[in-house]
């Protein structure tokens, strides 16, 4: 009887006693590793890997139980104190601030901001800052949405406000001190406009001293307990749509020390991305500051908005590449059916789909951030190719969030499944990435607004144009995949053609499907352009998907379990 136990012990195991994770997301990601090496200059990789080593093993590590701790023992709403005052203030996990630390600590804020580091790598610092920041993200989601307001809310501050209030603000920004980090929010939304921000009616009356007082309710105000808050308002009601829109400066202390008027209704009980606040509140007598020229503040926000949508983007990547590796990792370790479960063709096959969305989107997403940092940096000598980036970002931003979003929830989902009933449990961290990435297609603009967005740029840019010159450079890189490429933008010619000709309401009807293409065919053209030797193995499969994708043809391939690995592209250290 007790050989018999003893044999069950054994054998009762859910995965094999062999069975280890990543201690470093950083030395675990090759295509992480690869990218930056390619694509950052030597000084800015020997500055930048120190910081990624430190948090891709705090991503590994230990922030899973604060990421899990933080979403469980959400923050709370303190509307009084003892003595029936309001103070409005927002009260977190011990969690959270150890969360918080571990960002500031990952430098994806000091790269970018401190002056001598900004002056150093002004031609690459974005790329610098999303890489930490990728890492973090995929062990907290939540905590990633502050951070991305708190980069953008800087964004602004450096590209609109006065020399004064650059210094004043930023040292908070780039901070290495928790106690003297400031964290941004973007007040936005409102009952009546939703999406629809030309309908906001918050109001902002003007005062003697150049400072305006704004009265009205912001409906979802993500970031609530920030120090440093952008929001729209109204300061002629005669003047509608987003024309009339000015932008305001909120600062949660007023120079005197006193607390500005911010009160908070309730803070949302939201599906997912729980660590963090979100709420609705009343502006009251809010003390702003007008930033930029009256009636420019939707123009300025977008530079906010663009930002937030590549946040929103490197988010995606990130929930999907953890949930995707859990699930690897899990088949790598299980037993089913009388051997390792990742030697099961459909498992392998439905890996081989869902690695090859991972690295399409990878690619699309940095090219996007490369877009961004050659915008920013041009000058007079590369004034076409500065124009060139400026324009293709215009339509790429709005691409790669939606089609990130969309294929991060896919790519969760099916990881889940890949785990059985394990992957659906909340011990494990794929349920709350399950939850997180729920919001990433509607966050920043949902799906339909970012088909709009793009149908925007290719009447008022020159973004189109641009993507398609690049599809073509990559004909003669790989030249298997020539005719497919030629074959698809010939149809994609040909269809604009027709579009330009649609009434409105049919024209974004078929231009949901038009730019899903596009979507693909410039991915694959991105795949053979970063195509080398070194990455071959994630490359190759991912080429092989997005052609089959474009054709429409079934997989029926029985794959190998090392061609799987490569594609994955995920080495845990012994």
């Amino acid at each position: 009887m007790r050989n018999i136990k003893k044999n069950q012990s054994v054998q009762n195991q859910v995965v094999e006693k062999e069975y280890r994770s990543s201690q470093n997301f950083f030395k675990s990601d090759l295509i992480l590793q690869d990218y930056l090496k390619r694509k950052v200059s030597k000084k800015g990789l020997d500055y930048l890997t120190p910081k990624l080593n430190k948090t891709g093993e705090a991503a590994a590590t230990r922030m899973d139980t604060l990421s899990l701790d933080a979403d469980k023992n959400g923050p709370q709403l303190v509307k009084r104190n003892f003595f029936g005052e309001d103070i409005d203030e927002v009260k977190f996990h011990p969690s959270y601030q150890e969360l918080m630390q571990i960002a500031i600590d990952s430098e994806m804020f000091k790269v970018k901001w401190e002056p001598n580091l900004k002056e150093a790598f002004k031609h690459e610092r974005h790329s610098l800052g999303f890489a930490p920041g990728y890492l973090y993200a995929m062990s907290e989601l939540g905590q990633y949405c502050p951070l991305c307001m708190t980069d953008g809310v800087a964004r602004l501050i450096d590209l609109h406000c006065t020399e004064e209030d650059k210094k004043r603000l930023l040292p908070h920004i780039y901070t290495t001190e928790l106690r003297d980090f400031f964290t941004g929010a973007m007040f936005l939304t409102e009952k009546s406009g939703g999406s629809d921000v030309g309908r906001n009616l918050v109001k902002a009356e003007k005062q003697k001293d150049g400072s305006y007082l704004l009265s009205g309710e912001k409906w979802f105000c993500s970031n609530v307990n920030a120090e440093l808050i952008f929001a729209l308002a109204r300061t002629d009601e005669s003047k509608e749509g987003t024309r009339g829109l000015s932008i305001f400066l909120i600062e949660k202390t007023l120079p005197d020390g006193s607390k500005n008027k911010l009160p908070i209704v309730r803070l949302k009980d939201k599906l997912g991305v729980r660590s963090m606040a979100s709420a609705e509140c009343i502006l009251d007598g809010t003390v702003g500051m007008l930033v930029g020229d009256e009636f420019n503040g939707f123009k300025i926000m977008t530079d906010m908005i663009n930002l937030s949508r590549l946040y929103n983007s490197i988010a995606a990547l990130s929930g999907a590449r953890r949930a995707l590796v859990e699930a690897y990792n899990f088949n790598l370790f299980r037993k089913s059916f009388g051997k390792t479960a990742i030697e099961h063709p459909l498992i392998k096959e439905k890996l081989f789909e869902l690695g090859s969305l991972n690295v399409a989107n990878f690619y699309l997403t940095w090219r996007a951030i490369e877009a961004l940092d050659k915008a920013d940096n041009g000058n007079e000598s590369a004034s076409r190719q500065t124009e060139n980036e400026k324009h293709l970002g215009r339509l790429l931003t709005p691409m790669v969030k939606k089609w990130s979003a969309e294929k991060a929830v896919y790519i969760t989902r099916e990881s889940m499944e890949l785990m059985g009933g394990i992957g659906y449990i909340e011990d494990g961290v794929i349920p709350k990435i399950m939850r997180d990435v729920m919001v990433l297609p509607i966050w920043e603009g949902a799906g339909n607004i970012m088909t709009l967005d793009m149908l925007r740029a290719s009447f008022k840019s020159d973004g189109l144009k641009v993507m398609m010159e690049e599809i073509k450079k990559s004909l003669g890189k790989i030249s298997q995949y020539d005719d497919t490429i030629l074959e698809h933008l010939k149809e994609l010619e040909s269809k604009l053609k027709s579009l330009f000709k649609m009434e409105q309401d049919e024209l974004e009807l078929h231009a949901k499907y038009f730019f899903e293409k596009l979507t693909t065919l410039f991915q694959l053209s991105l795949i053979l352009d970063n195509w080398e030797d070194t990455n071959e193995a994630w490359m190759k499969p991912t080429a092989e998907f997005l052609k089959m994708s474009l054709e429409k043809k079934e997989s029926v391939q029985v794959r190998d379990v090392e061609s799987i690995k490569g594609l994955m592209a995920w080495e845990i250290e012994v």
